[in-house]
């Protein structure tokens, strides 16, 4: 534009010189000479005037390509700041928005023949420009750094969630299996026999003889069983729910019992054959009686007898 401008005026010149050649060929040498001074003078201001409205324009349009600029870069000093979540950053960039945003209120006040403010304005945003620059690579990798670490975050929770799975898998089936091992290894008490005694310790046929009870059974061969000593329980009932010769308690199903006899035992993982005798120290009524044989907290066995007057 400067160019066109400056070819426009220097055509003008030329104008202007030849119609003064032209005028001075009509008059003396003396008016010739004092026209031609006269005229070049005209054409000299008139040049000069021109290129200054040029370069006037020229400064304006440059003040206004500044502030657009200035505007842009607070923006995106903006729009970086609320991308980032780190709080040191954020006010380094909220600093640097703020900067910008005072330059462009001072380059809006100078004047645009004020050459010396505008390069100073000039100067303060190529470096506004610069660390604008470094800004946008520092969240750039900022952000390529989190993006990594939100693949890993996640990876590491699906790698988790899968090995969580597997131990909760892997802890139902030791559950299982330990439940399985308990199972098969529960002494089992077979062949149960309640046989009433007499005081000369035979059989008693009728309740008014009885003065107690011998509970005889087997405990099965079991080669899962822990082998040692077993602690064996009888606990003798009526009919009527009440204990036969309560001679105390143990622990079942996290409640205490009463139990008719005990003994120790030493299982040896083969068939064992026990009798455990209860005294009756009450009159014996008729009715039903029934032994529930108890060891390692659970119930292994039972059985009954009915009783006649």
């Amino acid at each position: 534009m400067r160019f066109r401008l400056h070819t426009i005026a220097s055509l003008a010149a030329l104008v202007l010189v030849a119609g003064v050649f032209s005028a001075c060929r009509q008059k003396s040498d003396n008016d010739k000479a004092a026209a031609i001074a006269d005229s070049l003078r005209n054409v000299h201001s008139d040049s000069t005037q021109a290129e200054l409205e040029e370069l006037r324009e020229l400064a304006e349009l440059d003040r206004r390509e500044m502030e657009n600029e200035y505007e842009e870069y607070a923006r995106q000093y903006r729009v970086l700041r609320v991308q980032v979540k780190d709080t040191t950053l954020r006010r380094q960039l909220e600093a640097k928005e703020q900067e910008a945003n005072r330059l462009l209120a001072e380059l809006r006040e100078v004047k645009a023949s004020d050459a010396a403010e505008i390069r100073r304005l000039r100067e303060e945003l190529t470096t506004v420009r610069t660390v604008l620059q470094d800004y946008v690579r520092q969240v750039d990798s900022l952000q390529r750094r989190n993006e990594t670490l939100i693949a890993e975050r996640d990876e590491a929770r699906r790698e988790a969630a899968g090995a969580n799975s597997r131990a909760e898998e892997l802890t139902g089936e030791r559950n299982r299996l330990s439940q399985q091992v308990a199972v098969a290894a529960r002494l089992n008490a077979t062949g149960v026999s309640v046989r009433p005694i007499k005081k000369n310790g035979k059989e008693a046929k009728k309740s008014k003889d009885v003065t107690g009870f011998d509970v005889s059974f087997t405990i099965a061969r079991n080669s899962t069983a822990r082998t040692g000593n077993r602690a064996v329980y009888v606990r003798l009932m009526k009919q009527d729910g009440t204990v036969v010769a309560p001679a105390g308690s143990f622990t079942y199903h996290d409640k205490s019992i009463q139990y008719s006899a005990k003994r120790t035992v030493e299982y040896a993982g083969e068939d064992l054959r026990v009798t455990l005798h209860v005294t009756a120290e009450e009159f014996i009524t008729p009715g039903r009686y029934s032994a529930y044989i108890f060891a390692d907290g659970q119930q292994i066995g039972s059985g009954s007898v009915a009783l006649d007057k």
